[in-house]
């Protein structure tokens, strides 16, 4: 939202919120746009780079086991393909029973304090796995991992709209997701430097992959303790209490504007209670989104996992193919910046969200019929065009659900719910590629293009109803 859009929704008597839920309420503004626009540009310098640091090592602590099977990981931890995807399920379930219990520590603390002390748990949780030698600790330590990572993405999600008006969301969102999909395609490339080491002091590559990644994590959540502010009506960080992280103008006008685009925004609770949940559960529109992430996610979380595997399938060698892996992924990120300017520059939630699902499923598709192709570069094209489309749908999907949410609240639960149903989604996508479909996975394709075709038409059906109450008002 521009400075000028701010100033005329302060002085309109209301505006109807997207699905007609939230009304504006007209309140002073007595701020030049020049202030405003500085005290914004400096939220963006401090927020967004803290909260895109903590998805990145959440992505790297998360993904770098991809790599690590494209080394000897499999053979010396002594586990089947099999087992290996059991591991990866044990990870998303300690996500998903975590994650609401988590997000209600955040919401009773505060973000600084509680995205900061994740971030030192998973880093410490990556590091160790380091030291794993058999199935078991594999087991223990990956389920250790998903409760530990539980609850970041909403929670950052969360902070994020409590600290920008919902026009500005999407925008900050993708920026957020930034994070992640920069931790995508740096782990290929990372991964493809750190297991030259092997051999090293007598470890394996994929021992320093483990060590190194778990040690930039710890030291990233020191930079979130001294730097992140604690809560919104907190701008404070943990680490460094009595410093004041903006000014009192600064922070009049950054909390006066959000109040101004949602008076909800600013009589936050310290606990969730039992009506929030109620509304939170009864609103069939999030189910709706819910639904629709259960159908994106999967697919690509199993994809994501062997990627550098299916690359190496095509006769690259195995370091080679780590590097490989990470084309798609780097380009999903103007992809996805593309796609999120325009869902908040015309609005086009549920326009952008659908044709993002639509090119995800395209790219199975060119995968199947390329396994008909005995080409390596013509098979590479299907795992660049699905890299590159296949993870953004997501926080396109999750901003146009957040704007059917009315109360922080309610809002809070809603994100937790849907980080949620990506780890569902994570738990079914890791057995989709077992060992008896490679090397061509055939089998795999053919499920992914039918879970995501129901995804799109929830989509559709989804956007249609929204056409239908905007033309009804």
């Amino acid at each position: 939202m521009g400075t000028a859009d701010a100033v005329s929704l302060a002085r309109s008597p209301s505006a109807n919120h997207a699905d007609g839920d939230v009304k504006q309420v007209s309140s002073p503004v007595d701020w030049t746009e020049d202030e405003e626009r500085k005290a914004k540009l400096k939220l963006d310098l401090i927020i967004m780079p803290l909260l895109t640091l903590g998805f990145f090592c959440l992505q790297l602590d998360r993904g770098n086991i991809a790599n690590a099977i494209t080394d000897t990981f499999m053979e010396d931890v002594g586990i089947t393909q099999f087992q290996f995807n059991v591991g990866q399920q044990l990870l998303s379930l300690g996500i998903v029973l975590f994650e609401i219990p988590s997000n209600m520590i955040l919401y009773k603390v505060g973000p600084g304090k509680w995205l900061t002390l994740q971030l030192f748990f998973f880093g410490l949780v990556s590091t160790f796995q380091a030291f794993q030698h058999n199935y078991a600790g594999f087991l223990v330590t990956r389920f250790l991992l998903g409760i530990s990572e539980s609850g970041y993405i909403p929670g950052g999600l969360w902070t994020l709209s409590t600290w920008y008006t919902r026009k500005e969301t999407a925008k900050r969102v993708m920026i957020f997701f930034f994070g992640n999909q920069l931790g995508q395609a740096c782990a290929k490339l990372i991964a493809y430097g750190i297991l030259h080491m092997k051999g090293v002091a007598g470890y394996p590559g994929w021992f320093w992959l483990f060590i190194v990644m778990g040690a930039f994590t710890i030291a990233s959540g020191i930079v979130l303790g001294f730097c992140l502010p604690d809560a919104f009506n907190n701008p404070h960080s943990w680490f460094l209490p009595q410093v004041n992280i903006f000014t009192e103008r600064e922070l009049h006008i950054l909390q006066t504007r959000v109040r101004i685009d949602d008076p909800n925004k600013m009589n936050q609770k310290q606990h969730i209670g039992i009506a929030a949940f109620k509304k939170a559960f009864s609103n069939w529109r999030i189910w709706m989104h819910i639904f629709i992430t259960l159908g994106n996610n999967g697919p690509f979380r199993g994809f994501d996992t062997y990627g550098p595997t299916i690359i190496r399938s095509f006769g690259f060698p195995s370091l080679t193919s780590n590097a490989l892996a990470s084309v798609g992924l780097f380009l999903q990120v103007p992809m996805s910046f593309g796609f999120s300017y325009v869902s908040d520059r015309f609005n086009k939630r549920g326009e952008t969200t659908i044709l993002a699902v639509a090119m995800h499923m395209f790219g199975y598709i060119l995968n199947r019929i390329f396994t008909e192709i005995n080409k390596r570069g013509v098979r590479y094209f299907g795992v660049v065009w699905t890299q590159t489309f296949a993870s953004f749908p997501h926080p396109l999907n999750i901003t146009w659900m957040s704007l059917t949410c009315t109360d922080p609240e309610e809002r809070s639960l809603a994100m937790a719910m849907i980080i949620m149903s990506a780890n569902i989604a994570a738990i079914y996508g890791a057995q989709l590629f077992q060992a008896d479909d490679k090397p061509l996975y055939r089998r795999a394709f053919d499920s992914n293009i039918g879970i995501l075709a129901f995804a799109l038409v929830l989509a559709c059906i989804r956007y249609g109803h929204e056409v239908y109450q905007k033309r009804r008002a």
